[in-house]
Parts: C-alpha cells; sequence; structure tokens
C-alpha cells in the first residue's frame, strides 16, 4: 500500500495569540539535543480515520504516520531501511520476501509485537469487506505467513517489482485490539494504540489532537515530548500567527516566501525559509462518466485552452514547473519525450467547431442546444482556488462556461469525490517514488472510496500497468511506464497543471534540522529536532 493519496497541505497552528515577546531572545544559542518540548501544529482539515487503510487522506495519514510503524521505510536518500523489521531477505526467484522483526518490542500499551500482527495487518488490508483503496497491491501476495512469532514471509504468484515499497508503507496494526473489531467502524479510529514516536493523547473534534511522545517507541523516544496539531482551515490567520511568533513552522505559499518574507527583513530573526521540489502535482479532472468529458477532444480543447505557465507564474511566483506525467520532474521515471501541448486557443475552438459546437447570442458554445458549461469544484486551499480562476477566465474567452465551487475537506471528500457526484475537479495526487500507479488508473479501481474516482478505463493502459509492476528490469519498466505516460497525455482524462515547490517556515527555536535538505524533505528527521531549555515556548512567554 503506497500511501498515494489526495494532497492535503498541512501548517501549524498555536493554541492561541499572544503578544510577541521572543524578541530579545537569542535563537542562536548553542546546546545538545535534549528532551521537552512543544511543538504545535495546524490542519486545514480534520482527519477521517487514524487507521491509514481505512481513511485514505493526507491529513490521516499524517497523523497516523507519527503513531504507527511499517515493516521497512524510507531513509533520507529515499533507501530502504528497517522498521518494525530489522531486516528482510528476497528469494532468488523474486517471489518471497521473508521479513526478520524486532524483538523485544512492545505496542504502546505494552503488548507484545510479533508476526501475528503483521500477518493480520495483510489479512484486513486484503479482506474484502475492508472498505480501503489500498487492497489491490496485497491481494498480488499469493501466500502469507509467520514462520515464527518474529518472521513473516510473503510470497507472490510472479515477481512483482514495488513489492518492497507497499510493505514500506503498510501500517501495522495490533491485532490484540482489533482481532474481534469492524475494522471499518471500530472505536480503533479514534483511539488507537500504535508503536512509533507517539501516542495519542486527546482528539476534540473540530478543535485539535494531541500526541505524546511514546517511551515504548519501537526506535527508541523523540526529543520532541509533544505535538499539538490545530484544526483551522483558515491560512492567513495561520500565517499571522507565525508571524506573531506563536506558531512553530508552516508550509507558506508563494507569495510569502517570494514578497512578504523579503519585504519584511525582520521576520528573518526568528524564522528559517526552506525550499525544495514538493512531492504532488496539480491537476484538473474530469469526471469521465458525464457527457461531454467522455470525449477526448473536449478535453484536449480545454487543456488547449488553458495557460498553464500563466497558473504557474500568477498562483505560485514562478515556484513550480509545469509537468506532462505523475512523475516528479528530473527524476527517472520522467516522460522526457512527450511534447508538451502549447497554449492554443484558436486550435481549441476549431476542435470544439469541427465536433459541431457554435457560439450561442452569450458567446459561449452549445450544441444541440445545450450549453458547454461546468462545474469546477475543490478544497479549501487558496493556490487550488486561484488555479480555478485562471481556468474559468481562459474558458470563458473561447466560449466555455465555468462556474467555480469550494468545499470544505470533508464534505469535498466523502459527499462529492466518493459518490462521482461532481463535473470537474482541482485536485493534486502525490508523486509517488515507485512509477506504478496501478490504485489510480487501472478500470478495476473505480469502485467507492477507490483512487480512479475520475472513471478512467482503458484496456491497453490496464495491461502496461499489471505488466510494469511485474517488470524487475528497470530499463524495460521504464519503456512501459513511457508509454503509458504517453497514452495518458494523449487521452487527456486530467489536464497537467504544475508541481509546486515545497515552502516551509521554520522556528528558529527548533534544532536539529539538517542543514542541507535531503531528497526525503526538510521534515524528514523530525523525530531529530529538539527545542532548547530556554528556548521553548512556555519558557518565553513567562
Amino acid at each position: 500500500m503506497r500511501l498515494i493519496h489526495l494532497i492535503f497541505l498541512t501548517f501549524l497552528l498555536p493554541l492561541g495569540c499572544s503578544k510577541d515577546k521572543s524578541e530579545s531572545v537569542d535563537f542562536d544559542v548553542s546546546s545538545k539535543p535534549e528532551y521537552g518540548g512543544t511543538i504545535t501544529n495546524a490542519m486545514i482539515g480534520e482527519p477521517n480515520n487514524l487507521i491509514a487503510m481505512i481513511a485514505g487522506d493526507s491529513a490521516s495519514s499524517a497523523i497516523a504516520g507519527q503513531l504507527f510503524n511499517t515493516l521497512i521505510k524510507f531513509d533520507q536518500n529515499f533507501n530502504f531501511e528497517p522498521d518494525l523489521a530489522e531486516s528482510w531477505v528476497i528469494s532468488s526467484d523474486h517471489k518471497t520476501i521473508t521479513f526478520n522483526l524486532k524483538k523485544g518490542k512492545t505496542w504502546a500499551d505494552g503488548a507484545p509485537i510479533n508476526c501475528a500482527d503483521v500477518l493480520f495487518t495483510w489479512q484486513k488490508v486484503v479482506d474484502p469487506n475492508t472498505r480501503t483503496p489500498y487492497g489491490s497491491d496485497y491481494l498480488l501476495v499469493k501466500k502469507a505467513n509467520c514462520i515464527n512469532d518474529h518472521q513473516f514471509s510473503a510470497t507472490y504468484e510472479k515477481p512483482y517489482a514495488p513489492a518492497l515499497e507497499t510493505w514500506a508503507s503498510l501500517h501495522i496494526l495490533p491485532s490484540h485490539i482489533l482481532k474481534d473489531e469492524d475494522i471499518n467502524d471500530t472505536f480503533f479510529s479514534r483511539n488507537p494504540i500504535g508503536s512509533s514516536y507517539y501516542k495519542l493523547d486527546s482528539w476534540i473534534t473540530g478543535q485539535q489532537i494531541k500526541l505524546k511522545s511514546n517511551d515504548k517507541s519501537i526506535n527508541g523516544k523523540p526529543l520532541i515530548d509533544e505535538k499539538i496539531s490545530r484544526i483551522i482551515p483558515d491560512l492567513s490567520s495561520q500565517f499571522m500567527e507565525l508571524v506573531a511568533n506563536n506558531i512553530d513552522l508552516m508550509n507558506i505559499n508563494p507569495i510569502q516566501y517570494s514578497r512578504v518574507f523579503p519585504a519584511r527583513p525582520e521576520l528573518n530573526k526568528n524564522i528559517n525559509l526552506y525550499k525544495e521540489m514538493g512531492n504532488g502535482y496539480t491537476y484538473l479532472g474530469f469526471n469521465l462518466n458525464k457527457k461531454p468529458f467522455n470525449q477526448p477532444e473536449v478535453r484536449k480543447a480545454i487543456s488547449l485552452a488553458i495557460n498553464k505557465q500563466e497558473i504557474i507564474d500568477g498562483v505560485l511566483l514562478g515556484l513550480g514547473e509545469e509537468i506532462t506525467s505523475p512523475y516528479k520532474p528530473g527524476t527517472f521515471w520522467e516522460n522526457n519525450s512527450i511534447k508538451k501541448i502549447e497554449f492554443n486557443p484558436s486550435e481549441a475552438k476549431k476542435i470544439l467547431e469541427d465536433l459541431g459546437y457554435k457560439l450561442n447570442e452569450r458567446k459561449i458554445y452549445e450544441k444541440n442546444g445545450i450549453p458547454l458549461a461546468f462545474e469546477i469544484i475543490t478544497n479549501q486551499n487558496k493556490q487550488r482556488e486561484m488555479t480555478a480562476v485562471l481556468i474559468q477566465r481562459r474558458l470563458l474567452d473561447i466560449g466555455i462556461d465555468v462556474s467555480i465551487r469550494v468545499i470544505e475537506w470533508a464534505s469535498f471528500v466523502n459527499r462529492f469525490i466518493k459518490t462521482g457526484e461532481f463535473q470537474a475537479v482541482v485536485l493534486g495526487w502525490s508523486l509517488s517514488l515507485d512509477p506504478d500507479q496501478f490504485s489510480i488508473w487501472h478500470s478495476s479501481q473505480q469502485g467507492p472510496g477507490q483512487f480512479n474516482f475520475i472513471g478512467y478505463s482503458n484496456k491497453k493502459v490496464d495491461r502496461l500497468l499489471e505488466n510494469g509492476r511485474r517488470e524487475l528490469n528497470k530499463i524495460k519498466r521504464k519503456e512501459i511506464y513511457d508509454e503509458f505516460s504517453s497514452i495518458l497525455y494523449d487521452e487527456q482524462p486530467i489536464i497537467y497543471l504544475y508541481a509546486g515547490y515545497g515552502l516551509s517556515a521554520i522556528h528558529k527555536r527548533i534544532k536539529g534540522i539538517k542543514k542541507d535538505t535531503p531528497p526525503a524533505g526538510v521534515f524528514h528527521n523530525d523525530h531529530d529536532w529538539y527545542i532548547p531549555q530556554p528556548l521553548r515556548r512556555k519558557e518565553i512567554s513567562q
């Protein structure tokens, strides 16, 4: 289960506004790592469920990822390293992986962690009664069993190239708590017991989630003792709190990065800025089950009418890149042979007119008396809202009438995305480390709560996705996914818009941040961050 999920930016927020009392503090004080302190963080929306395989959204995964472990994980350079498993062995035929679990480790409640927990988790993710979009990866396991209490074996019918990545994404759950529970509807989703750096202390609906350090963490106790995530959808308020030194960090937008901070150099006294290639992209997606989006020609016309560079310049202030595939720009899996669709409104109009569309008295294209009009929905995210507005303007220029609706995240997902009750959407996907895109694009993944919610179906793409996940030769896999991404770009079931840079502002009181941002990002080692005693917020506010 790779957590390919709807991109959902998290931000940090304070417990409340207070007068800035940090101006006289020396944030460059030398110190050694020490335990204690609180980091206050905020989320734009509330998690649905702290069982990640059920939730499917990044807010839930962000919290759950601090509570649970996987068998293996990625290091700062995206290489695999131990997590619950101390080592692993792949058979000579590449069909069987044997994980050797760490011994003497326990859940936060003191119960031992053993192979039964891993087997139980696998059984749940492949159970047809479990409402999860991630099951397809694990259904490829022909046989899973416990060799002993600390050895778990997974055997595939055929070699499966992304196998290790899937096990680096599956949160292992405690069987001794959940064995008699309905995983789709259990108290555990709001009161979890995990094994990682933190444990849940409290969750006040609509307000905040508080995590406390876990003394029984399998990888050792984190240096920061407490993390508080406040649920605040207003990003401008978050920035005001950052400037007032009431919060510790946040993901900032391009305007704040490029204009606000340079114009206010005093902010740099307390705050460091970080810039890195983001791990997600933004797109305009269509409900392919609704007319006229079932016609590739209409989708191509819309793509030609959108000025993507204008969006990058206007929304991101140039802090992003146009993309042509679901792969991170500059990486091995990017298809460099794809020629970008250039902004060409005249050609867009010609395509529509060739399809029989004619301009009415309102200068809107219509066919058989039906205007070419649709609604774009998006969540409460300013960049996406601004993106939708620029799309709306350019499409109106050629005679397409677009309305925009901005929806709170939980309603957005549950009332519209999961039900398919939408026409078009401005949204995002994460940029996966492995090229496998089965969960998003295979025609079998269109059920309720699954990721192919736009209804895309192409038999050739299905075959490519099936073959690609079984091809172990990297060069041959590259050829498969190049063809796959070329088909997507030709058919335009979604219009790739941009991949933005990740922009972070972090208070200087937080130490232990790597000086040179690693490929895995500035937050990769946040369990090693610490706050020296004199710089802790409680001491500052006294």
